[in-house]
């Protein structure tokens, strides 16, 4: 295809999608009049004209998943913006378009949907091509949620983009700022990505961040996958990687995706897990076409069994459980494994009927006990339980393992690819050798490292310790790696998408630090969430203020001074006021201080206890005073039956070791001190806090409302939330 247009009127967004989306286009930009509008000659001579035309056409033919939007609605919502970017090339209300979209991504990572999309690309051009004007704005910090974003498309896509603003911007003066910032970007993403070539994995230098892989054997509008929890716990954040990378790869083909419950195991499942489950796949804003329980299968699987027994492939094995697993590690061959048919189908039917002797048998498969591999020394197909289900009661007395599953109801669901982390590799014979004896097709499997972060249990079993012995409330305690239980924390969703799929889908092993995530986390809170002040309750001191305002009297100021979104509150002026101990103790006499939101004061005398503590500090006024060359900036609150009573919490790690060893036992490094709390009063406007609203306490750090007001007499509960320093209450 060739593109023609007027020299000084490229088409930055089409040319920009084409770019990304790679589009090979031939440029011809000599041949086109001033004013006229860039044409797109087609393969079969038919010929588009108009800037957004182009992007719009660019947009229907790329490859990129929903690039041009996920359904009819998306597709006009992505129009509104494309007819929007325009407004961007207007001198006079530049700024206001800035405001607008930048209000607009408050709420949302992208301009539309939950995918990048055209209509970003439209506005992205916009702003780029504005030059030195945007520039400024963005180094203003003035629009933080815009700006955020645009740094986020330009890092993304810094690879094809590098050269594309370098031809097309440098006449508008931005080339070079932009192209740094590309650069930047293209040097701290670059890193080793797991490449697939046949049976071999290679690692290559990527300058693309690591999660744009592809999907061996993908093809697009064919791909099926599944995200496979147990309903035996919450959802934790090593889980939130594999259903982030399953929902990235059905996004990117165009493919479905399944959430399928593995509900075999009775003694440790229940429908409160299910309901959790999916209320943070929910959270994750994973996209899935269905949901099914691998419980949905299991006539098919005892029909499987049963083909299996009578093909020879599969035995009924009553050898003790201490002897079979040592035979298995020695590559022994148990004494049932030639039984005939009969008899294996005769104790098949006990361990149906859940009898005496059928409880001491279980359903092995025939594979290879001398293999070097120990997961084919015909590991275990089914086993008696009878503990009733959660989903349909006693009414069967035998239940398949994970292993006997998976490859069946896979293949029968017709997933494409089984997304897999690289713990399960020495199974993945296993699996193929399964599916073979089944005779059903091959399901490609395709593995990622296991998320696992510094001090921290991902083992539902030993996280389900912690809820029994009453270490933590429950599985949506702020200590805890859950999904739930970060949230309540307060980390943003956003912030744990961006820090799992920055990882992607390598096979790279990795002990991964929780401040990376929360320093993530404090560039999303911070430009946003509003500033209030409190003091500490057991250690506050009065300063008497002798020419201060009698009457007390109210100003009106904003929550945030860099972002009105953020609102205003009603703060308290008064000639007695509260400061921090903290404080009080650095101050000296005649040392001239400044209040915040106030202007400056000089402090005259300072009151002491016969221990040397201060009890009381008197000053005066001097408003005129240069708050430039005081050392001292302090927050306080006017001494008032208004303040309310808060409650702040820090938390530390469940454990003291930061990694692990597998011979060791957890419960010899719990961490005896978790939870710090600290008694403190807060401005009246924290009154209005909802549960779940994020702040920063000025000077304290950045915080999360759990328990809001609701009378004087009952604190509200904030949760600190790391801001990446490694701060921890042990230390």
């Amino acid at each position: 295809m060739e593109l023609h247009f007027a020299t000084d009127a490229p088409p930055l967004a089409a040319l920009a999608a084409a770019k990304i989306a790679g589009i090979p286009l031939k440029v011809v930009n000599q041949d086109q009049p001033a004013g006229s509008p860039p044409t797109l000659l087609l393969p079969d001579g038919e010929r588009l004209r108009g800037a957004y035309v182009l992007l719009r056409h660019v947009g229907r033919i790329a490859s990129l998943p929903f690039f041009y939007g996920q359904d009819a609605c998306q597709s006009s919502k992505i129009d509104e913006w494309v007819e929007y970017a325009p407004i961007f090339g207007s001198g006079s209300e530049f700024e206001g378009a800035c405001s607008s979209v930048n209000e607009h991504l408050l709420q949302n990572t992208f301009l539309v949907g939950n995918n990048f999309t055209i209509a970003d690309v439209a506005i992205w051009a916009g702003l780029a091509g504005a030059g030195l004007r945007w520039e400024s704005l963005r180094k203003s910090k003035k629009y933080q949620n815009l700006v955020r974003w645009f740094n986020s498309i330009s890092a993304e896509h810094d690879a094809v983009l590098g050269d594309f603003v370098a031809t097309y911007l440098s006449k508008k003066g931005s080339a070079k700022a932009v192209t740094s910032k590309l650069k930047e970007s293209q040097a701290s993403n670059s890193r080793s990505t797991a490449v697939e070539n046949g049976d071999h994995a290679t690692e290559a230098a990527s300058s693309r961040p690591a999660f744009e892989v592809d999907l061996p054997y993908a093809e697009v509008g064919k791909v099926k996958l599944r995200f496979a929890p147990e309903p035996s716990g919450y959802l934790h954040i090593g889980h939130s990687k594999a259903a982030l990378l399953n929902q990235y790869f059905a996004d990117r083909y165009k493919g479905q995706l399944i959430v399928r419950f593995d509900d075999t195991n009775p003694d440790k499942e229940s429908s409160e897990f299910v309901d959790n489950l999916l209320k943070d796949i929910e959270t994750l804003g994973i996209k899935y076409n269905a949901v099914t329980y691998t419980s949905d299968y299991f006539p098919k699987l005892m029909e499987m069994a049963e083909k299996l027994i009578g093909e020879g492939k599969a035995y009924v094995d009553y050898t003790p459980r201490e002897t079979m697993q040592h035979e298995r590690m020695e590559g022994i061959e148990s004494s049932c494994r030639n039984n005939s048919v009969e008899e294996n189908f005769k104790l098949w039917k006990e361990m149906i009927a859940g009898s005496e002797r059928g409880l001491m048998c279980c359903v092995r498969g025939k594979l290879n006990m001398q293999d070097p591999n120990k997961s084919l020394r015909d590991p275990v197909y089914y086993r008696c339980n009878l503990t009733p289900h959660h989903r349909i009661g006693s009414k069967y007395k035998v239940y398949p393992t994970y292993d006997f599953c998976c490859p069946f109801v896979d293949s029968f669901e017709g997933i494409t690819h089984a997304l897999r982390s690289s713990e399960y590799h020495d199974r993945n014979d296993q699996y193929y050798r399964i599916q073979t004896d089944m005779g059903f097709r091959k399901v490609h499997i395709y593995e990622f490292s296991r998320l696992n972060m510094v001090y921290t249990l991902l083992s539902k079993r030993k996280l389900l310790w912690f809820v029994q012995n009453g270490k933590v409330e429950s599985w949506d305690d702020p200590r805890f790696p859950t999904v739930q239980g970060i949230v309540r924390r307060g980390l943003k969703i956003e912030a744990l998408i961006q820090f799992i799929l920055e990882q992607g889908a390598s096979k790279n092993l990795n002990l991964m630090e929780w401040d990376k995530l929360w320093a993530i986390n404090k560039k999303i809170i911070d430009p946003v969430c509003p500033r209030y002040t409190a003091v500490i309750e057991e250690s506050h001191v009065l300063l008497i203020l002798t020419d201060g305002p009698k009457d007390p009297f109210v100003r009106i100021l904003a929550k945030h001074k860099k972002y009105e979104g953020a609102g205003e509150k009603a703060v308290t002026y008064s000639n007695t006021i509260w400061i921090d101990y903290a404080d009080a103790e650095s101050i000296s006499v005649n040392e001239e201080v400044t209040l915040k939101d106030w202007g400056n004061a000089i402090v005259k005398e300072i009151k002491k206890d016969e221990n040397g503590i201060v009890t009381q500090l008197v000053g005066v006024l001097h408003l005129e005073g240069n708050v430039k060359k005081t050392k001292l900036k302090l927050t306080w609150l006017a001494d008032t039956t208004e303040l309310v009573k808060l409650t702040l919490l820090d938390f530390d790690y469940l454990i003291t070791k930061k990694k692990l060893e597998e011979d060791e036992d957890f419960v010899d490094v719990v961490n005896p001190c978790t939870r710090k709390e600290t008694l403190a009063l807060g401005e009246s406007d924290m009154r209005n806090l909802k549960r779940g609203d994020v702040m920063q306490l000025e000077r304290k750090g950045y915080y999360r409302c759990d328990v809001p007001f609701v009378r004087p007499s009952k604190p509200i509960v904030l949760f600190a939330i790391p801001d990446g320093k490694q701060q921890t209450v042990s230390k």
